[in-house]
């Protein structure tokens, strides 16, 4: 077999398993969105949908890893090709958390809506924030699909955007919770939606963490932005 066709079978291999990223970050993306819907609306049967799915997104997880193991075992691949399947292997596993985020926000709605507090609670403004986390995975993921290193550098950027939300929502909310001390344990099931919103803009800027990685060759994580956007440059 000609070392062109075997390269021919190794793109198209390739291909093929980061098609399979991209559905099952779509996947993901769905399940933020019922979630957030799940919060907006305070709905439980939203909130069982995003359960639902969950089993889904562990599935191709698994079965992503195991496209990955007999692609390396069998093709053996060096510099770029293998950053490239490493980024997609731990890509993988950051959607497949970010879908533990979303799982875990509708498990505090539905609490949040037993304990009957729903309407009272400050949630408005999570709401932002969980747009700016998923659409911040959304831009993750077309910038993969790419692996544009300058998209990548934005996303690291806007990342600070969803932790000052975060961090101004939690001064609120133990305002919230000095007047009117009745509202604590539901409000501390909004604060555990809050940092999961957090955690899904972190897996976000992971994923762009990783496709400077493949491109540049450079594991910029614990880096500061000045040294990155130099690299990049």
């Amino acid at each position: 077999m000609s070392d062109k066709h075997l390269s021919s079978q190794f793109d198209s291999e390739l291909t093929s398993v980061s098609t399979r990223v991209m559905e099952m970050g779509g996947l993901v993306e769905s399940q933020i969105r019922t979630a957030v819907y799940a919060l907006a609306q305070f709905s439980a049967e939203a909130a069982t949908e995003v359960t639902e799915m969950e089993a889904r997104v562990n599935a191709m997880e698994v079965e992503i890893d195991k496209e990955l193991s007999s692609i390396i075992a069998r093709r053996q691949p060096t510099a770029r090709d293998l950053r490239l399947l490493i980024a997609i292997s731990k890509t993988t596993a950051n959607l497949e958390r970010a879908g533990d985020e979303a799982e875990k926000i509708a498990r505090m709605v539905r609490s949040i809506i037993d304990s009957g507090a729903a309407r009272t609670l400050p949630s408005s403004e999570l709401r932002i924030a969980a747009d700016l986390a998923s659409g911040l995975l959304r831009k993750a993921l077309d910038a993969f699909a790419r692996l544009d290193v300058n998209v990548a550098v934005s996303i690291l950027k806007e990342d600070d955007a969803i932790d000052k939300e975060f961090d101004g929502f939690v001064r609120k909310l133990i305002t919230y919770m000095m007047e009117d001390p009745r509202t604590i344990s539901s409000s501390l099931d909004l604060l555990f939606v809050a940092k999961a919103i957090e955690r899904i803009g972190d897996h976000a800027k992971n994923i762009a963490e990783f496709i400077i990685y493949v491109v540049k060759g450079a594991d910029v994580r614990h880096t500061s932005m000045e040294a990155i956007e130099s690299m990049v440059r």
